[in-house]
């Protein structure tokens, strides 16, 4: 009876996320390469949740998330955070009418499908914390008045991994918001040629709107009936646990390496990941590899390191990639 239903769920699944490569095939059109980036990004889409990107300036960041507003034919606002930043100018205020003699609410520009929360380590942690809250809760209180945010509902936030004076590092609390971290890398050099070649032509691809924000939505509830096997979710719960009590695991070595491991929020997130990849490559059910496909940028910025790391120059990423390969596959 099972096999029956996941074949017909995945016959279902197979039609429901056609738009996936059409989607695809609209991004590529103006963002060359990247394809890491475009995927991650339809996985935070689909899985809603939202994504923190590291890189250095001029990685087409920006352009990625305002080309997918585009395709999807959504609103998208670009907030560039500056240390002289106020909440007010990201959640909105109330402004006095001397017309009518009374406050009105002016909406501040997180009232969008898209957000880009350009270099967040620069604003104050007092706007950080609007921001997320209004990441965490899908609304804003402004006054005495809460105003749900639109749906789909996706920040994409960067930050500069190089300068770091005059910056507010994000609290671990807060980064843990973020369901995945990319981190952002240089194009290969037949990419760069390409790059070079479009802007001195001066002639750049528009994306057309192939995508609604209603679709999107209806293929969010679709993702969450992708089938986990229970095993499957043992797995999850593995390879977190293996990040808090490595030695379990037979791990000992990177006992004295992590100082916390991945909090419940990274279980929920490597669900949600996992079922939105398996969607992404057109199945009703999630394997192992799915799991293993988004586990760096699940994992990555939810395991604190020791100073003894830092002196060893051991990464996050190679501690996870020891707690992939040490954990027993389903």
């Amino acid at each position: 009876m099972e096999s029956v239903n996941i074949k017909e769920l995945n016959e279902r699944i197979q039609q429901e996320s056609g738009f996936v490569d059409i989607l695809s095939l609209e991004m590529g059109k103006v963002i060359v390469g990247q394809k890491h980036l475009v995927e991650n990004l339809m996985i935070a889409l689909l899985a809603n949740g939202h994504i923190l990107l590291e890189g250095v300036p001029g990685l087409a960041k920006t352009l990625a998330i305002s080309t997918l507003s585009k395709a999807v034919n959504a609103k998208f606002n670009r907030i560039q955070f500056t240390p002289d930043l106020l909440p007010a100018d990201v959640v909105g205020t109330l402004i006095y009418s001397q017309k009518k003699e009374t406050f009105e609410v002016r909406k501040g520009p997180v009232f969008a499908n898209f957000v880009l929360a350009d270099e967040i380590n620069r604003a104050p942690a007092k706007v950080q914390s609007a921001l997320l809250e209004a990441m965490q809760e899908r609304q804003v209180t402004i006054g005495d008045s809460t105003f749900a945010l639109p749906e789909p509902f996706l920040v994409m936030a960067t930050q500069n991994p190089i300068e770091q004076e005059g910056t507010y590092p994000l609290p671990e609390a807060q980064v843990d918001r973020f369901m995945l971290k990319v981190v952002v890398d240089y194009p290969k050099k037949e990419e760069e040629k390409l790059i070079i070649r479009m802007n001195n032509t001066g002639v750049f691809p528009t994306p057309n709107p192939v995508v609604s924000p209603e679709d999107i939505i209806r293929a969010r509830n679709v993702v969450r009936e992708v089938y986990m096997d229970e095993k499957i979710e043992r797995y999850i719960v593995d390879i977190v646990y293996a990040t808090r009590t490595p030695e379990e695991y037979g791990l000992k070595n990177l006992k004295d390496l992590i100082s916390y491991g991945g909090s419940p929020r990274a279980s929920i997130s490597l669900s949600a990941a996992a079922k939105a990849y398996a969607f992404i490559k057109r199945r009703g059910y999630v394997i192992p590899e799915d799991v293993r496909a988004v586990c760096p940028e699940v994992l990555r910025h939810r395991i604190g390191l020791t100073y003894e790391a830092e002196a060893e120059n051991v990464t996050s990423e190679e501690i996870i990639s020891q707690v992939i390969n040490a954990v027993v596959v389903p």
